[in-house]
């Protein structure tokens, strides 16, 4: 890697590590901002994704760790259709922090509003203080891997052998709450992960670890018919979404089961399987890719 290149990483790093320093507590969403845009939302929700979300019944009444997949590239629809038709269900009064990369939470502009929306680093840091003030918490643990992977496994749980969710229920003792949900990845067609362009950027100048990790998709959509998406590059289709909050799971809260790794494993497999298990059931609804 050029000494230029690494002094520039040097750089981005400590920007990142700043604004991400400066988001890692968990605050309220800004009750303003989230009513002045009610109304795209239910918009958008009704007649643009006609969004169905289900299984609200079976949240327990007490905090919880959301875990869920998310698609569609960088602009994930079925994670912002989720957060907002719980902050709809619940009339505001039981605030859900959804979770992102810490170079999302990093960039000017969309950074900030994340912040403003109630979304938290995903770090083990700020999800513990959501969870221990009492505020419930939703985590992609497939992060870019499953966002960006490829539209041929739309309907496919990917959690990237991820099992930190496990051992963080278990210290902050709240029940895991699978999520299955589909449709998302039909706002854009990922045709590929990019792992050769990934790794090409990543030899040449160190930034895909730090800004999107493993993938850097190649897209089709609206308005470019092919791109490279490392931020937004696409407007997202009208695509049907379709999302189940599933019976949740409960775990053993001794903490000398955060060091059981058959034990993880074991919780691990389980919500997967379940939120598998969800997205089979909601993909055999869908007639036709994007229309639903």
């Amino acid at each position: 890697m050029p000494d230029s290149a690494r002094r520039g990483n040097s750089v981005i790093e400590r920007v990142i590590a700043k604004r991400v320093s400066a988001a890692m507590e968990p605050t309220p969403p800004n009750e303003t901002l989230l009513r002045l845009q009610q109304p795209l939302y239910d918009l958008l929700n009704r007649y643009y994704f006609r969004l169905e979300v289900d299984g609200f019944e079976r949240v327990p009444d007490r905090t919880s760790l959301l875990i869920g997949i998310h698609s569609g590239g960088v602009l994930t629809m079925d994670a912002w259709t989720l957060v907002n038709a719980w902050h709809t269900h619940f009339e505001g009064r039981r605030p859900l922090h959804g979770t992102a990369h810490d170079f999302l939470m990093a960039l000017p502009g969309l950074g900030d509003y994340f912040k403003a929306t109630g979304v938290v680093p995903a770090n083990r840091k700020s999800v513990t203080a959501a969870l221990a003030q009492g505020d419930d918490v939703v985590i992609w643990p497939g992060g870019e891997v499953d966002a960006m992977r490829n539209w041929r496994h739309r309907d496919k749980a990917v959690l990237g052998g991820r099992k930190g969710f496990v051992r963080q229920a278990i210290r902050s003792g709240v029940p895991i709450v699978p999520v299955a949900t589909v449709g998302g990845h039909d706002t854009v067609f990922v045709l590929s992960e990019g792992k050769w362009l990934a790794d090409l950027a990543e030899r040449w100048t160190g930034l895909a670890s730090k800004l999107r990790g493993a993938n850097l998709p190649i897209i089709a959509g609206f308005p470019f018919p092919l791109a490279v998406e490392v931020l937004p590059a696409h407007l997202p289709l009208p695509a049907k979404i379709r999302t189940e909050l599933l019976d949740p799971i409960e775990v053993d809260d001794d903490p000398d089961r955060v060091g059981d790794d058959a034990y993880v494993q074991k919780v691990y497999d389980e919500v997967e399987a379940a939120i598998q298990g969800g997205m089979d059931r909601l993909a055999a609804k869908r007639r036709f890719p994007v229309f639903g």
